[in-house]
């Protein structure tokens, strides 16, 4: 009697956020003895955060700027790229957090794909993946399309992640912010992301003349990539100069950097859901269609939506916050939801596919 061959599982990395969520998944499927391959795009900081992170994996392919037809462009040739170095391969399963180049080669190569994905308004192109993991707090009146199952898991995104966070004050030595400091993390909005809105820019600079503004207030800017730190450091270079606006000049652990600012003020999702995960003040400045997990966090006071200038300037409170030694942060069930149906769809192919083999061969 042969020994089966372990399962192998494709998951393709194309977003920063998606280096966190998938580290604990990664380190679950590989002690359950799986075979793990990983791809990444060179987008925003993902290829910092995985050398921050020591994750090897293969870099195909580039991020294609804003416009909508270099975005389809840019994502059929690296689909042809994941294609020819994943085709040898062969894995058994293709798992990304709405990867759709991903989406797109395996489709054509035949592998079963599962999307998670957290924001019923992402824009997709006309794939359908076999399965769709969602949060529940998702409504199911929400038109989602699969050609298998649509599944939801417990929590939101963060949670998957969030219980393996273990403080480490350091950070705030290695960005020079003293205990006197009042420290705000800002986190710009996505400018090149399909939806977004420029009413969400007009927010960003309210908010940092405000922050500038006030005595002992230190700013820990993270623009997302180059081109849009360029611009900050043209426009906020005073501030910048006299130490009132830090942007580091490495990746740091985003996790740490939100536990021990005072507040946080983000165009994006994830920064924003991190907070309101950890229990930190934190504030939207995202103006595109809020998703069902945003407007959950909002109704229930984890997080505030800043919709106008005067918004900005009226509840925005900059508080000193008193921190607990570590986080009150509940249990892995985001994370275990999420391990458990892939597993299940990855162990049910495979015995279908065995007992197909030994079919035929009889």
């Amino acid at each position: 009697m042969s020994l089966r061959r372990p399962l192998k599982i494709w998951i393709d990395l194309d977003n920063s956020p998606h280096v966190p969520f998938f580290l604990p998944i990664i380190e679950e499927l590989r002690k359950r003895g799986y075979r793990v391959l990983l791809t990444a795009r060179d987008s925003y900081q993902v290829c910092e955060l995985l050398r921050f992170h020591q994750l090897s994996c293969n870099v195909v392919g580039r991020h294609w700027g804003k416009h909508r037809l270099l975005k389809v462009l840019g994502t059929c040739v690296r689909a042809a790229q994941l294609l020819v170095s994943i085709i040898k391969e062969g894995p058994d399963l293709a798992i990304s957090h709405g990867s759709r180049a991903q989406i797109l080669s395996a489709l054509v190569s035949r592998v079963p794909v599962i999307v998670i994905f957290d924001y019923e308004f992402t824009s997709t192109l006309p794939l359908y993946p076999d399965w769709v993991l969602v949060p529940n707090l998702i409504p199911e009146t929400t038109k989602i399309v699969a050609r298998r199952q649509v599944i939801r898991y417990p929590g939101i995104k963060e949670d998957v992640y969030i219980p393996q966070f273990r403080p480490d004050p350091s950070v705030r030595a290695r960005l020079d912010l003293s205990d006197e400091d009042l420290v705000v993390t800002v986190r710009p909005p996505a400018t090149e992301a399909h939806y977004h809105n420029p009413e969400a820019d007009v927010l960003l600079d309210a908010a940092l003349d405000l922050l500038t503004h006030r005595p002992h207030v230190r700013v820990v800017l993270l623009p997302r990539n180059e081109g849009q730190a360029q611009t900050l450091r043209k426009q906020w270079g005073q501030w910048i100069t006299s130490g009132r606006i830090v942007i580091p000049e490495h990746v740091v652990d985003g996790l740490n950097l939100i536990w021990f600012s005072d507040l946080v003020i983000s165009g994006g999702g994830t920064m924003n859901r991190e907070a309101a995960a950890l229990g930190v003040p934190v504030y939207s400045i995202f103006r595109g269609r809020i998703g069902a997990v945003d407007r959950y966090l909002s109704a229930t006071g984890r997080l505030v939506l800043l919709e106008s200038v005067e918004d900005v300037r009226t509840r925005i409170q900059l508080v000193r916050r008193t921190r607990a030694a570590a986080p009150h942060i509940g249990g892995g069930s985001a994370l275990n939801s999420i391990v458990e149906q892939i597993v299940t769809i990855l162990e049910a192919k495979d015995a279908g596919e065995r007992l197909s083999a030994d079919t035929g061969s009889r």
